[in-house]
């Protein structure tokens, strides 16, 4: 019996001072040059929804500045992909799906870093072009015991802070999540 292909997987540190990390196809944002067409596109809420809306953006937002771990996780239509038994102990929270259209590319990164040309920190890889559904899970990697080291950084073999599951999205699949908070309140 031969065994499907291991699902691709990629783990990035990024960082953000804006408060939000994001996966964004590369080729959608070619005119954002400087800050000024940067903020004209993505400095409001509604302009990150409206490219959410046509799966060129995906946020992994908490509202919190600061370096994160993010592990993204590449499946295909003959090899789902989904959390190991070690991350689905320690996930905290799950996002809805939303829409991503690759162009043969995606970027990793602050927010604040997306644009034409990548930042130093950003993230690249390939991602055949493509329409794609991503689930965002929070994971809880300091709860595992040994995840962090004495001096508070996390250990060699801690978790990530996020996993990003990708799989090809079906011709039925049409409802994807279009917020810029990537997980539902609690009280929500």
């Amino acid at each position: 019996m031969t065994l499907p292909p291991r699902p691709a997987e990629t783990v990035s540190a990024v960082a953000t001072d804006a408060g939000m990390l994001a996966l964004w196809d590369p080729q959608s944002f070619t005119d954002i040059v400087d800050h000024d067409t940067w903020d004209l596109q993505l400095g409001e809420d509604e302009g990150v929804e409206r490219h959410i809306r046509t799966g060129s953006l995906v946020p992994v937002n908490i509202r919190s500045d600061g370096a994160f771990g993010v592990l993204v996780r590449v499946g295909g239509l003959d090899r789902p992909v989904q959390l190991t038994e070690r991350e689905s102990r320690y996930r905290l929270v799950s996002s809805e799906a939303y829409l991503f259209c690759s162009s043969g590319q995606v970027w990793l990164g602050g927010i604040e870093a997306v644009g034409a040309e990548p930042w130093p920190g950003t993230a690249q890889f390939d991602l055949p072009v493509g329409r794609y559904s991503v689930v965002i899970h929070l994971i809880a990697w300091e709860d595992e015991a040994g995840s962090v080291n004495e001096d508070g950084t996390p250990s060699a073999a801690a978790l990530p802070d996020f996993v990003a599951l990708v799989t090809p999205a079906g011709p039925e699949q049409d409802m994807f999540r279009s917020d810029v908070e990537t997980f539902d309140h609690p009280d929500s």
